[in-house]
């Protein structure tokens, strides 16, 4: 049986935090920033420290180092991924969610394993997807004994594409907080990461935003994480809904909660997430939001993020319009979503235009991934579609001391070559390829020179993926 995790949020002394560590200095802002280049993540002070920063060179002194960690941790990958939206049934009436049980503007559907089958087929066989988030909403036909099965349905799909087979790989669960019998179920299947995002860490906000159905215990919610590693699943991630409350005060809920996992199992979240509150259809609570989070400001959290835990991935999603993610991604993500359709069923549908009333919110950027791809080429990024750590188990303990450490992003840069090459080769527009094929000589070069005992190896299976064969891996 699980045991009992006590609320480890306080309200008052995240408060207390920001009062107490205003005006910093210089000196006191650098020497953070030392310890946040060491890999360490900071204390509630030192994060609330940062987050009281006003001087604008020192701001960019931190924008800096955080794009910085990034590289030093996971060098200049970029992880792609699609959302699959399984079923918009909700029993929760949360005020700024389109697929609340109240809205009555939204159309409920829940997708069979069928369909769920040709929604994979165009992800991993057109657009060439090797990780989806697999989304649900919390209701009695989403149990998860169907989430198991939707699991199992994904990973069997095979479809030819080009020289080789486009297939899913990785399986990340955004879901309902679950039992640790749940969970142990679902790691069975080759569960990826599961997130479960606290929306808001405030206790007062919290209680007013979700009126009804399970979502609106809030130690339920944020005991998930606990449970999960109870439960043997190693990677988890965390988020926050800005724009619910205080920016400055969820970023410290973040730190805060970050930092307890990391006292009770020796690893913290594998990812953090950080959506902003978007339109949606028939509700108006997100049209005048009192906490509305502005760009600026969107980008100095992901930077205080970035700083205060430095190991974490990052994921900067298509709610983001391209200008945004494209900024916030020099600041230190490390993933993010392209080619981004969030109604149920609306991959296969191949329908052009957003529809609101089928999806939880409007996207901000609704880009290929192909074209996606091409930026990030021509900005010197490699797209990695690599997943070998997680088969060959470097996930929970182990990868986190890779990442402290940084040896995790020289493992990751030897397969993100290997996968971009293939990706290139099956999925590719002409131009893409083209800009892709100069990121891939940069990196071989680097290897050879920085890696030479491993690149000889590296080597024989990019020209052997270049003649056919795939899914090759160090």
């Amino acid at each position: 049986m699980a045991t009992m995790t006590a609320d480890f949020i306080n309200d008052a002394a995240l408060h207390h935090a920001l009062e107490q560590n205003t005006n910093p200095d210089a000196k006191r802002i650098r020497d953070i920033i030392a310890k946040a280049r060491s890999i360490q993540t900071l204390t509630l002070d030192e994060t609330a420290t940062l987050l009281n920063v006003t001087d604008p060179a020192l701001w960019n002194e931190m924008s800096i180092a955080g794009g910085e960690i990034k590289k030093s941790v996971y060098d200049n990958r970029i992880v792609t991924f699609a959302p699959l939206y399984m079923s918009n049934k909700c029993v929760n009436n949360c005020s700024y969610c389109g697929f609340r049980t109240s809205n009555s503007a939204t159309v409920r559907r829940q997708l069979t394993l069928e369909e769920i089958k040709n929604e994979t087929a165009v992800l991993a066989g057109t657009i060439g997807h090797k990780r989806l988030v697999v989304v649900y909403g919390e209701h009695p036909d989403s149990n998860v004994s169907y989430i198991a099965d939707t699991i199992k349905t994904i990973y069997d799909i095979k479809v030819q594409a080009c020289k080789g087979i486009g297939r899913i790989r990785r399986v990340n669960v955004n879901a309902a907080p679950m039992s640790v019998d749940d969970l142990k179920i679902l790691k069975e299947t080759g569960l990826g990461t599961f997130q479960v995002f606290q929306e808001t860490y405030h206790h007062e906000t919290y209680k007013k935003v979700h009126t009804s159905g399970k979502k609106a215990d809030y130690g339920w919610r944020l005991s998930a994480m606990h449970r999960a590693m109870e439960a043997g699943v190693d990677d988890v991630g965390l988020g926050v809904l800005f724009g619910l409350y205080d920016w400055r005060f969820e970023v410290l809920g973040l730190v805060a909660h970050a930092r307890e996992l990391e006292r009770a199992f020796g690893i913290g979240p594998h990812t953090i997430s950080f959506p902003r509150l978007e339109p949606a259809a028939n509700t108006p609570f997100n049209e005048n939001l009192k906490y509305k989070v502005s760009d600026e400001d969107f980008k100095k959290l992901i930077t205080v993020i970035r700083l205060s835990v430095p190991y974490t991935g990052m994921i900067v999603t298509a709610r983001e319009n391209a200008a945004i993610r494209r900024d916030v991604i020099a600041l230190g993500c490390t993933q993010t979503d392209a080619s981004s359709r969030i109604g149920i069923g609306a991959y296969s549908d191949r329908y052009n235009e957003q529809e609101a009333k089928r999806q939880q919110f409007l996207l901000g950027d609704t880009r290929s991934l192909d074209e996606l791809v091409r930026e990030l080429s021509d900005r010197g990024y490699i797209t990695s579609f690599c997943t070998a750590g997680y088969r060959c188990g470097r996930t929970g303990a182990c990868i986190m001391d890779l990442l402290r450490t940084g040896a995790e992003g020289k493992f990751c840069k030897l397969n993100a070559v290997l996968t971009f090459r293939e990706w290139l080769d099956d999925f590719a527009s002409p131009e893409t390829k083209a800009a892709g094929e100069v990121v891939l000589q940069k990196e071989l070069n680097e290897i050879k020179v920085k890696l030479p005992k491993v690149y000889p190896t590296v080597k024989e299976y990019y020209d052997r993926i270049c003649t056919g064969e795939r899914d090759l891996y160090v």
